[in-house]
Order: C-alpha cells, then structure tokens, then sequence
C-alpha cells in the first residue's frame, strides 16, 4: 500500500512501462577509451562515402546503404530498450506493483480505507452541485467588494472594472481528509488534500489605458490545513474556522493579456513569476484566513496565534557530493561549488557556496519560527553553484514535529534524487516561555556559545499584533490619510498593510522578531501616510517593560506621541523566551548505508529505533603527529668571518696616474641567491674588516661562494678582484681560516675564517656555546647563533569562519623575533593544509619565542599560537610535534605543526679534555678560547650594510639544459612574499636577461599578475645556447611592478643574479632564491 504521508491528490510520480537504465558510473580512463573508439567509429563511417569519391560510385549507392544502416540500428536500440524494460520491471516488480499500479489514492474506490487519511467522495458531489453557486458568490465578492478596494489603491487603477467571471464547470476536488484530534482537545485539525484544474475564466479591464487582461485556467495541488476552533457548547459548535497551506501549493496561471497589463505605470516591475509567487506566499503560512461563524470572538488569536516553537538550524557540512563541473564532457572528473537552501513554508535561506569542493563545511546557523506541528517540514536543496543555471545535487526534507518530540537531533541524512551525498545538521527545539525567570541564564548560555555565524543565537521572540488606530492626525486640506505602520527593533523592520482614506485605520497585521537582549532593546513605531514622507505619530516601548508583566504581554491602547492630543493605536505585544531543554540529548545517528543510492521516500519516518532515518558520520581519527618530507631540517648553517684583505690596487689615482692614490674597498658576498655586503673602508689598501655573517644552506651539488671586491666611488664602484670558493669544500674541512688570492686583479688577497657548524642536541653543549657568544663581538654588530631553529607547519583544524559566514582563505605567519615567513594562502577551508617548512637562526632560544598568526588573506585574524622556544629545550630530543590549541579561536581551532631545535656547535667554543686530565685548576670545565683580533689594524671603522638583513622576497626558478632539444630552459614557477609597492599592494612581472649579452634575444619577461603578492606564473622560456654557452651566461633577474608612466609608486622590487657556471644545469633543479631589495 502507498505510504499513509502521501497526498492523495497528487501523483506519486510519473509511470512508465519501464525507466531508462542509467548508464554505470565509469572511470575517467575508461571514458577516455569510450570517447576514442566512438572517433574510430565516425571515422570509419566516413570511410566508405571517401571510397565512394574516390572510385566516382553514383550518390545513391550511398544512400542506400544509409538507409539500410539506419533500419538496422533502429531495429536493434528498438529491440534493446524493450529488453531492458522487461529486465527493470523484472528488478522491480514489488514497486510497480505497489507504487505504480495504484498510482494515487484518488483512483481507489471510495469503500477503500486507510488508518489517517479518508476518502470524501460525498463532500466532492456537494462541491460539484454548489460549484455554480460558488461561481455566483465569487463575481458578487469581485465587483462589489475587491474591485472598489483595487481601484482606491492607486490612482492608476480607477478605472478598473472585471468585465467576467466565471469560474466554469469543473469543480474543485478534495482527494483525502486526514484529522488530527491527539494534540487539543479544544479544536479539530483537518488536513485537506486538495486538486484543482478548472476552466475558471475571469476578464479585467483598465479604460483609462486601453488594457484588458485576464485568467483562463488555474492549477492549484496541495494540502490546506483546516482548524475549527474553539469548539463551543452551542450551535454551531464551533466558533470559527481557519483556513491555511501548510506548504506552498503548486499553482498554476494562465494569463491572458498579460503583457499589456504589466505595461500600466506601477505594475511595470512585476513578472508573471512574481505574481504567482506572490499570490502562492498569502497562501501559506504565517499567513490564515479566519472565518468567524459567532459573535464577540477574539479572531485576532484565531488570525495570529503564537508559534508552537522555534528551531534552531545548524547547516554544518555535507560529504560525497556529485561532481557537476567535469572536464572534456565528462572524461575527467571535476568538483562543485555546493550551497544549500534551506525552507520552513515562507521562510527562506541560502547559504554561502565553497568553491570546488564535494565535501563542504558551512557551519551556518538559522533560526525558524514554527507554527504548526505536525505538517511543516525542514526542506533542504543542494545545488552547484553555476553563471548560468544552477545544477541540483540532492535534497532532504525532515518533519519538525519530531524535532519536537527529540528536543535535539544531530544527525547526517542521505540526500534524494542523485546518485550520493549527505547533509550534517544539527536542528534544536526551543520552547516558548511566558516567565523572564530563565532570561539571564538564556543569555548567558548565548554568550558561551560561539556563533558559527555572524548573527548571534537569539534569546527570546517578540510577538506584535497590529490591531487599530483611532483619531489620526488628518493631511494638510483637512483629507483623510492613508495610514500604515513601520514597526522597527535594531536592524530589523517590518510594515503594515495600508489602509487608504481613514483616520481610524484597522490594520490586524502580526509580525514576529527574533530578539537578542530584551533587557536592552526597543521597539520603535512609526505611524506615518503611505508616500512615507508624512508622519502621523510614533511610539516608543522599551522591552524591559514586558518584563515586568504578567506573561511578558501588553494588551492596551497606546498614546502616540509627535500626533493629535487623542491619537491612540492599540496592540497586543507578547514575548517569549526561548529554552532549550537542559536533558535534551542529540538522537542516536544510526549505522551508515552500505550503499548512497537513490532515495524513495524522504527523511522522515523509517523505524522506530532512529524516527530520523539519519546516518552515522564516521569520525576519522586525526594524526597525532606531523609527517614531513625526509630532507626536514637537514639544512647546515655556514658562518663567514670576513677579517682582512692586503695589498689592494689602487683605483684613486691623481693626475692622469701619475700620483698613486688608495682605494675605498668594500666585500660582496652571494651565496645561494643571498647577497652581504661589508662596510666600505675610506682609504686603504689594507682594510680590516672584522665581520660575521651566517646563513642556512641546503647541500646542493655544485654550489659554490663568490666574493668580489670593489672601490667606492661617486659614479661607478671600480673592480678589485674576485675568486669562488666550493660549498662542498668547506663542508669536508668544517673549519678553515687562511687567505685567499683575488683573481682578475694583479694583487690583492682576503683572510677568511670559514666553517660549518655541526648541529647537535646536548643540552650542556648549549651553555657553552652562549658562553663563548657573550665574549664575542664584531664590527657589524652581529651576534653569533646559538642554535638554528626548523619549523614544519602541517594544517590547523576548526578554524573560524568569516565574518560574512563564509569559510576563509588561511594563511599562516610564523615570525621568530625581527624574521619572519608566510605560508601560501589555501582555498577556502576550516581545515587548511600547508606542508611547508621553515627555518630560523636563535640567538639564545632560553629567551626568544616563536609567534603563528593565522588570518584570512593576511586580513582578518584567525587565531594565534606562542611558543616559546624554552618548551622546545625541555622537549624529548629538542623536537615538539603535536597539536596546538590557538588563542583568540573556536575552543576547538587547533594547529599541527613539528619544531626542531639544533644546537650550532663550533670548535672555537671550548675544548674537551681527555677523560683523566686533570691538569687545569678548574676541574670539569672546558677551555673556552677568545678569539683577540688585536693584531688587526681596526682604526679605519665606518658604516656598514647588510643587504641581506630582510630579503624583498623569493623567486621560484628551474634552471636546466635539455640535452635532447641542445637549448637552454628557464621556468619563472612563483614569486612569494613579495614587498608591497602601495596600499594595493604590487602588479609584479619577473624580467631576466643573460648576461653579457644585452641583445633583446636574451631579454625575457612574464606576464603581470594584478594586485598579488605571491603571484604564480610558470612560464617557460627557451634558448637555442650550447652547454659551454650556457656555463658561461649569468643571469639577471629582476621582479618589478608594472606602473602607469606618472605613477609615483616604486618599480623595482626586488633582484636576483646568479651564474650558472655554478649550477647543475643538466639536474634541472627547482628551488626558491631570495632577492635583494633595491639599494641607493
């Protein structure tokens, strides 16, 4: 038998003999095997008409053989659907049977009985015997009552006449009653499944225009919910009866003239599509019809009860989404960029979209109000978002009067109509209380609990019944108004119907606001004509008033203010705070589905064990640990002392040479894409410098350490000599301190003191090393490191969202005293994955801390993590690796992320002595040597400058030679963390030449990214140079913004250059070289 929900006067769905086997789901190489043998086919359907051609055959041989094919193929798909369609009704023969065989309920004789819903045949015989009576009462009701009211409403419309009505003589249909009498004792509930599709025929006129339209047929299917109460110990028994849908109906219009209608000056905006909308919403609730059948009854009640309660919507997330934005026709599979609509009758809402995603998160919250239980219904649609029509991926519908029965439901639901997917909600029922005795608890609760959106949960529901005014102030030449009132609380306004040509209007509106605060909100009133522009009084409550009362009501006349000494409007304020059970627990989420197929029926009823029919979300267990890649933290760190250079040429001559000057010398050092620079100088062929410089490199074959020197000068720095100096040979010696020859100059040398430091983990090491730092200083102020901190950010996890609601784009800042790293920015997600390392020089980790600020495209903030390093020491191993809670979060935003502390060891620092020695006087410590530079001559000690003090950012290169092609590639991949060149931030481009060339054939440049700091480009460029060529070429990149020619904003961002003599070329390596700012 159907099921008892269904409505008898509706279609269970369309029958057919036999539905279209869809076709199996099939993976992309398949698909792609497919698509090519359907080309092989085509092409050999082509082949015999080429023959043809070709051997000059008469065209209707070909048309023969067309038209034989065609008969064939026909016969045989014939054939096959029929095979099929016995094959599916075989499959499916129990649903046929029940579902399809009796279509509707309407079809069954009306002897035949169901448990809730009866068959009322009788009733649809009076219908059809009075429906020419109706048709009567009808054209009285529209000429004599509605077409006056139509015509006072506009100036527009006065001349507005129906010139027929006839409703014709197909009568409306009722396909079932069901009644409801378990729930108030007080009324009866009927519930009519009504039908209709009748010839109705109903003509307008407007002269003044020249305009007739009208309506020539109406469809209209669905459910009216009929109450007869209060049920009275007198004839009739019953006092009044209201009239409703509990859902909207489908209605259907057919408009005659309808063009020439909506060309009148004030019905120009409307549509067909509004029209019917707007008739379908005064049909549904909160909207009723009231009928009162005896006299002194309270029909404001009757018209605008309260609701029966409030649920509170969480739109948490959904997983298995289908994917409608495929690629190459489907070959390759995409993703969608899902929102959700959620509707409870009138009350609409949707939902942000997440970009490319099949498993979203929301996390958005809504409140609804309920007015009738049971009937109305939670109904959520899932579609792709899409710039020209939408796509659908599923819906659910829920009945909330189990929500009501369950208090609470936390559960996920299989969405209907597509192959998979499933929604996660939350839905919470909240009571209406008459007593503020709870309030502050209420609001307290509110205030503990993060709102996942940005409206906050409400406390309580205010209720305003708009009865009538009396004694108006009238317009100016003493004309009555055309009152209608604005009724406002915070951001939230709502308006009054408008009565036209009265001082004394009657209203009977009702609204309904969601109230954050009682004890600090207002309810302001307006009472003004209907252009708006003329006031005619107003009235101020505060809601701290209704707290004083009996049942949170005001039931009085209210004195207008800013209006006539009698003004009054009279109406009925009720407020009610919203409670949520204290022993409400979530429902039991029952076992997942071993399938997500299509659902027949929706959510709603299915066993008694789980009413709710939900599913179980398996929990995925989170890692406890990060996983990076093997290479983390096997970076060294290299420190250069730069002491002193002799016999230098002198570049300041005088007189043509004849007098022999000095030179003013200063150092480059480039290393790894990092350029130093020492201070210059003034004077001398025997500079003593005494600077230390340290960075941290990767061990990369064939890098290699250039120092050049140079005179400054006020035009050009004249060249003094270089030479290069193997990475991998300092690794081998560790430590070096001897001088080095310049090259390209006829004399001139460097004393160097090189090392590399080992890395280790002993704590007492630490001590040691900080002690032997202390008594070090050098002539650029720099300070020796004591360890090298690695910091591997991995993904955080319940991150906040937007303030729009929307789920953010995170990225992560990690800083470590002045220096400082970003990751990239993810995709919008609570759940960002970066996988990116980081790496710092300490000076002394007992005192520094590091700082993680994740934001929103380095915007809004979104939580905060502060570590200090002293934790790392205390750590097994100097590792920390587990999950971190953030501040200023959710109580649930965490971030995963491993930091590794290494000690800097140095065999300056101290000397072990052999186990036994016991020859110093003081016993167990270590010799810690100071290294006294006083044989140095340190009288000449300018300025310096470090150019590598804070990079303008970094430069992603692939750098290689083909071997196959003999050419030369250079892959610009991304820039990141690029300086912003005005409050826009930058339009960079990356241009490059090889040097020395300067032939535009060895210019390059890439597109311009607008307004993006972390630009991608991976552009390749080529070059037909031989190896030897190569080797010899040296680049010199650049990165600027793209400026107007008047623009005032800096071009030059940031330079990089390097040789490729000292590259891998046939490696082809890709790596990220930091660039030098720009220096005056």
């Amino acid at each position: 038998m159907p099921s008892a929900d269904a409505e008898p006067g509706m279609n269970s769905g369309t029958a057919a003999a036999a539905a279209p086997a869809s076709s199996p789901h099939q993976a992309p190489g398949e698909r792609a095997v497919s698509a090519l043998w359907s080309f092989g086919k085509c092409l050999g359907a082509l082949l015999p008409v080429y023959l043809a051609g070709y051997y000059g055959f008469s065209i209707s041989v070909i048309l023969f053989g067309l038209m034989v094919y065609m008969g064939w193929k026909h016969s045989r798909l014939d054939k096959m659907m029929r095979l099929k369609s016995a094959m599916y009704l075989l499959e499916n023969e129990v649903e046929f049977t029940t579902e399809k065989v009796f279509r509707t309920k309407r079809d069954l004789p009306p002897w035949v009985n169901f448990p809730d819903v009866e068959k009322v045949e009788w009733v649809n015989k009076i219908l059809q015997q009075a429906w020419p009576f109706v048709g009567q009462f009808l054209e009285k009701l529209l000429v004599e009552t509605i077409a006056p009211a139509i015509r006072a409403s506009s100036i527009h419309l006065q001349t507005l006449s129906f010139t027929k009505v006839n409703l014709g003589d197909k009568a409306l249909k009722v396909g079932g009653v069901k009644a409801h009498t378990e729930h108030d004792k007080r009324q009866v509930l009927l519930d009519l499944y009504l039908s209709y599709a009748g010839d109705v025929e109903i003509n307008v006129e407007i002269k003044k225009y020249f305009c007739k339209a009208g309506v020539k047929g109406i469809q209209l299917h669905g459910k009216l919910r009929v109450i007869l109460e209060p049920l009275i110990g007198d004839v009739p028994l019953v006092g009044a009866i209201t009239m409703f849908f509990i859902r909207r109906p489908k209605l259907d219009i057919n408009w005659t003239g309808l063009t020439n209608l909506l060309d009148i000056p004030g019905l120009n905006a409307m549509s067909d599509t509004m029209i019917m909308d707007a008739i379908a919403s005064h049909l549904v609730l909160p909207n009723r019809l009231t009928v009162p059948l005896v006299a002194d009854l309270q029909v404001a009640q009757l018209r605008s009860p309260l609701p029966r309660g409030v649920v509170r919507i969480h739109l948490l997330e959904a997983e298995d989404l289908t994917a409608k934005d495929t690629v190459i026709k489907g070959l390759i599979d995409g993703k969608s960029d899902p929102y959700a609509v959620l509707r409870v009758g009138t009350q609409i809402f949707t939902s942000h979209h997440v970009d490319s995603n099949l498993n979203p998160q929301w996390r958005e919250m809504y409140e609804v109000i309920v007015h009738e239980v049971p009937g109305q219904e939670l109904e959520v649609e899932v579609f792709d978002k899409d710039p020209d029509q939408d796509d659908f991926l599923g819906r659910v519908k829920v009945d909330l009067d189990i929500v009501k029965k369950a208090r609470v439901v936390d559960d996920w639901f299989n969405l209907r109509d597509v192959p998979s997917g499933s929604v996660h909600l939350r839905l919470e029922w909240l009571s209406l209380l008459s007593s503020a005795d709870r309030l502050n608890e209420v609001i307290q609760k509110n205030q503990d609990l993060t709102s996942k959106t940005a409206d906050p949960p409400s406390a309580a529901i205010l209720a305003v019944y708009l009865d009538q005014a009396h004694e108006l102030p009238m317009r100016k030449g003493n004309k009555d108004p055309s009152p209608m009132v604005q009724i406002s609380i915070q951001d939230s306004t709502r308006e009054s119907k408008t009565c036209y040509g009265t001082n004394s209007p009657v209203w009977e509106d009702a609204f309904t606001f969601f109230i954050q605060d009682p004890r600090k909100q207002d309810i302001d009133i307006q009472v003004k004509d209907d252009d708006r522009s003329l006031s005619l009084g107003s009235l101020t409550i505060p809601l701290n008033r209704l707290l004083a009362t009996h049942e949170l009501t005001l039931d009085q006349w209210f004195q207008l203010e800013n209006s006539g000494s009698a003004s009054r409007i009279y109406a009925k304020i009720v407020l009610r705070v919203l409670w949520l059970s204290d022993d409400a627990t979530p429902t039991t989420p029952s076992p997942r589905p071993s399938a997500s197929g299509f659902g027949k029926d929706h959510v709603g009823i299915t066993s008694e064990s789980n009413p709710m029919g939900g599913l179980a979300k398996p929990q995925p267990t989170r890692p406890q640990h990060t996983t990076p890649d093997p290479d983390f933290a096997s970076e060294g760190v290299l420190r250069i002392r730069l002491v002193e250079a002799q016999n230098l040429i002198a570049k300041d001559n005088f007189m043509g040479g004849m007098v022999k000057g000095k030179s003013d010398p200063y150092v480059k050092i480039r290393v790894a894409g990092i350029t130093f620079r020492s201070h210059t100088i003034k004077e001398n062929l025997n500079p003593v410098w005494n600077e230390l410089y340290e960075v941290i490199l990767t061990q990369l074959p064939g890098q290699e350490i250039q120092f050049e020197l140079f005179d400054k000068d006020i035009d050009q720095d004249d060249f003094l000599g270089r030479f290069k100096l193997s990475l991998r040979d300092i690794i081998s010696a560790q430590f070096i301190d001897t001088w080095y020859t310049l090259n390209d100059v006829k004399s001139g040398r460097v004393h160097l003191v090189l090392e590399w430091l080992p890395r280790v983990t002993d704590l007492p090491r630490l001590e040691q090393i900080l002690q032997y730092q202390s008594q070090q200083s050098y002539q650029n102020k720099v300070v020796l490191s004591a360890a090298v901190l690695f910091v591997y950010v991995e993904h955080a996890h319940g991150l906040p969202l937007k303030k729009s609601g929307k789920e953010p784009k995170v990225g992560a800042e990690v800083t470590l005293k002045s220096a400082s790293h970003r990751t990239k920015v993810c995709e919008r997600s609570t759940s960002p994955r970066w996988d990116e390392a980081f790496h710092f020089l300490v000076r002394d980790p007992r005192d520094e801390t590091l700082t993680v600020k994740l934001s929103h495209s380095w915007g809004q903030a979104l939580g905060s993590l502060t570590v200090p390093l002293r934790e790392v020491l205390a750590e097994p191993g100097l590792v920390l690796d587990r999950w971190l809670t953030l501040d200023g979060a959710l109580p649930e935003s965490q971030i995963l992320l491993r930091a590794t502390l290494k000690v800097l060891d140095t065999q300056l620092a101290g000397c072990r002595k052999a186990p036994g020695d016991t020859s110093s006087d003081a016993g167990g410590e270590m010799a810690i040597p100071k290294w006294d530079p006083s044989h140095l001559d340190l009288r000449h000690r300018s300025a310096f400058a470090i150019e590598n003090a804070n990079t303008a950012g970094q430069v992603k290169l692939t750098i290689g030679y083909s071997t196959e092609e003999s050419r030369l590639f250079i892959t610009v991949h991304a820039c990141r963390y690029l300086a912003a060149c005005s409050k826009d931030g930058a339009d960079p481009y990356v241009s490059f030449i090889l040097l020395p060339d300067k032939k535009a054939t060895t210019k390059r440049r890439t597109a311009t990214k607008k307004r993006d700091l972390n630009p991608e480009f991976n552009e390749r460029f080529d070059f037909d140079f031989s190896l030897e060529e190569s080797i010899q070429r040296r680049l010199d990149l650049s990165v600027k913004n793209s400026v107007s020619f008047m623009s005032r904003e800096r071009e030059l961002i940031g330079k990089l250059q390097l040789d490729l003599d000292q590259m891998d070329l046939r490696a082809a390596v890709t790596q990220w070289y930091d660039l030098a700012p720009e220096t005056n």
